[in-house]
């Protein structure tokens, strides 16, 4: 079983139940490929390594990580990294978080609407997120969806580099 785990790490839902507790395997399978962790003994599903190594692997195993682990900053911000998605299953609190709601937003602009209110009203967030993709200003507050002046701005914005994806405050200022 092991070995099926480490070439294929959802060959753990053929593992016997007795043995889905086992913390060897289920990392192994987890490092393979993160939404093992899916199969995991309830125990397993809060340990932060195991947990880690699966949102390493697959952002969105968050869904299936611990109330506990959902809410520890480190591990959702490794997994919005991979998966900007996974601010879906992040705990209210993290979605507050407006450095793991940036990375989640400079991974995939649409994870915005997973963010908490006020972030989707902060416009370095809301710019950030509609250069990936315009498409993410559906989610921004009611008041930067009516703001013509915000509005031109952000959809007149070409993709920038990663590196090059926060504006200056005085940038936002004149806005």
């Amino acid at each position: 079983m092991y070995k099926a785990v480490q070439e294929d790490g959802l060959h753990l839902e053929r593992v016997p139940v007795e043995m889905l507790g086992d913390r060897e395997m289920v990392a192994e399978a987890c490092w393979q490929n993160g939404k093992a962790l899916q199969y995991a003994a309830p125990d397993l599903r809060s340990d932060r390594e195991v947990v880690t190594l699966a949102v390493m692997k697959h952002g969105d195993s968050l869904l299936y990580a611990s109330a506990e682990l959902k809410d520890d900053r480190k591990i959702v911000l490794k997994a919005v990294s991979q998966s900007g998605g996974a601010l879906e299953y992040a705990s209210d609190a993290i979605k507050s978080d407006r450095e793991v709601v940036m990375t989640a937003v400079q991974q995939r602009g649409m994870a915005l609407r997973y963010a908490a209110e006020e972030l989707r009203g902060d416009k370095e967030v809301v710019l950030v997120a509609a250069r990936q993709t315009r498409r993410a200003l559906m989610y921004a507050s009611a008041e930067l969806r009516n703001d013509p002046d915000f509005i031109k701005y952000a959809t007149k914005q070409p993709p920038a580099a990663p590196e090059q994806q926060t504006l200056p405050l005085h940038a936002l200022a004149a806005i």
